[in-house]
């Protein structure tokens, strides 16, 4: 039987997919759709022939944020394919979020050609620079006809959008019928990805000072750990910034920001990463008399609080030959220590005497029945955490109740804090773990800390159809049944609270075991504190512990 004539479709995107590759993309996401048909194909022939690792995916908003896990863990630019219409505009929630993360992520959408376009076709609307707000980096694709010097032009745009790529960028390819033939792969020799080169632009050269600070936001990463110590500064490090830790670091930021003799005394404030878990931390930037050098992130928007950062500069540079003052970060290190410690006693505290014995066991066996607290939750889920594993932690109640208690470790923790939404946390999770155990002599597992209203709104991602690969990955759920988060802020002092309940708590009572079942996942359930630490012991497969919390 004679093979018919080589779409032009197929020819354009294979080249396109072609030159991904030999710049060392690895990962390509799919949306599955008609008008995207040749990407997709494409893209499942580089994966058959082990040049690319391929995730299909039924929703887009699912599939942007495991494109995003995938570039966060890996930091190479992850691409998501998807067909045309109300499709693209689903992937805007991550597409958002890389920009203000400055995360590398190509969208590559399929559309109709010129002709179909501003006449009411079928699933056709304005995609070209759809993006424009946050991806200022776009290409509108002409269809392509069969004309030479087409491959390489393809090949010559998988050059152009991937050139300094530090967060979100837009190819729309128009495709005219017939949208796809069978895929002839081209030699392709995969190539290793280069981030690109950091801009050296202005350098604050620091000495060490009375009164200074270090503030690690999200994504800060160990650069501010190591600032920190060479400035003789207190570290105030987020949970998630990758610098919680070293003997500079006062865990207890919140309250001494506020407290005498500490937050006072601040005049001098380098900020590295975003910082978004307290109100204490701009509360300081914003005062009068305070200098505030904020370290430029790759996301969208500097970081300014009140518009009073003094400096803004691409890196810090300390000068070493002045030697800091201890006693300053000491005296932040041991009164954060003496704030975060909870006197259990132990046995052997104890002595020898039975009754004492007696009467500690039976409150010991009181506390192991008693219902889990978040506190208990999220300080179980930091200690069975390592550096081997991934940590991953939503936009809820329970990030910044481990922001308030974590002691030092150096462990791996992400967060989509750009934005700080709830939305795409499983998937963003999955992409992580997916990047992360490729490396099979790292037998680690991610773990999710999340709440249940996040895990409700991207509940969509607990699916993955048949031949998908899934990595060692547990859903840690604190299920008080609503968004109790809303309990610290100011709604919680309102007179309409019964009416705030149904429009911000949202009460939800959705039987989780049963979700987990249909999904194909574990369900442990936690009413004790003593079913805590058994349950967070990973699993080969995926695993979603579904812990009970009172309001």
């Amino acid at each position: 039987m004679s093979r018919g004539p080589d779409a032009p479709a197929s020819v354009y995107a294979t080249a396109l997919l072609a030159g991904l590759v030999r710049r060392g993309v690895t990962d390509v996401v799919v949306c599955p759709g008609s008008r995207s048909q040749a990407l997709a194909l494409a893209a499942a022939r580089f994966e058959q022939a082990g040049l690319l690792n391929l995730h299909v995916r039924i929703d887009e908003r699912s599939a942007g944020f495991l494109a995003l896990g995938l570039a966060i863990e890996s930091g190479v630019p992850a691409v998501i394919v998807t067909t045309s219409g109300t499709a693209v505009g689903n992937l805007h929630p991550a597409v958002l979020e890389a920009a203000h993360s400055g995360v590398p992520l190509l969208v590559v959408s399929a559309d109709r050609p010129e002709e179909l376009r501003g006449v009411g076709a079928n699933q056709t609307t304005r995609q070209a620079g759809i993006f424009r707000g946050v991806a200022p980096h776009s290409w509108d694709v002409p269809a392509p006809a069969g004309d030479p010097g087409e491959e390489q032009a393809a090949d010559a745009l998988a050059a152009e959008v991937l050139d300094g790529i530090r967060g979100p960028r837009h190819v729309n390819l128009a495709f005219r019928e017939p949208l796809s033939s069978a895929v002839r792969l081209p030699d392709v020799e995969p190539g290793t990805w280069t981030p690109p080169p950091v801009a050296l632009g202005e350098t604050a050269e620091l000495s060490p000072a009375p009164g200074t600070i270090v503030v690690a936001g999200s994504g800060a990463g160990e650069v501010a750990e190591q600032v920190a110590r060479e400035l003789g500064a207190p570290l105030l490090a987020e949970v998630a910034s990758g610098a919680r830790f070293g003997p500079n670091l006062a865990a207890a930021y919140r309250e001494l920001l506020g407290a005498a003799g500490f937050g006072d005394r601040v005049e001098r404030v380098v900020v590295f990463g975003h910082p978004t878990l307290s109100r204490e931390v701009p509360a300081i930037i914003e005062r009068r008399g305070v200098e505030t050098i904020v370290v430029r992130t790759p996301g969208l928007d500097d970081y300014n609080p009140g518009r009073r950062v003094t400096r803004f500069v691409d890196r810090v540079v300390v000068d070493t030959s002045r030697e800091p003052d201890p006693s300053w970060p000491r005296r932040w290190a041991h009164a954060s220590r003496s704030l975060l410690e909870i006197d259990e006693g132990s046995v052997a505290s104890i002595g020898l005497d039975y009754t004492e014995r007696a009467r500690f066991a039976r409150e010991q066996l009181q506390r192991m029945r008693a219902p889990v607290t978040r506190r208990e939750l999220v300080e179980a889920v930091w200690a069975a955490s390592w550096p081997h594993d991934r940590l991953v932690l939503g936009a809820s109640r329970l990030i910044r109740e481990l922001d308030r208690v974590a002691p030092g470790k150096r462990i791996p923790v992400h967060a989509n804090r750009g934005l700080a939404g709830i939305d795409g946390t499983i998937a963003t999770a999955t992409g992580i773990a997916l990047a992360a155990q490729r490396d099979e002599t790292r037998p680690g597992v991610t773990r999710v800390l999340l709440g249940d209203l996040a895990l409700l709104h991207d509940v969509g991602s607990l699916l993955g159809g048949d031949g998908e690969a899934w990595p060692r990955l547990q859903l840690i759920v604190g299920n008080d049944h609503g968004g109790t988060i809303f309990d610290g802020l100011e709604v919680a002092r309102s007179a309409d609270l019964a009416l705030a309940d149904r429009v911000l708590l949202t009460p939800q009572h959705v039987d989780l075991a049963a979700l987990a079942s249909a999904y194909g996942w574990e369900h442990r359930l936690v009413t004790e504190r003593g079913q805590l630490d058994g349950a967070l012991t990973p699993t080969a497969g995926r695993t979603l512990v579904e812990v009970a919390l009172a309001r």
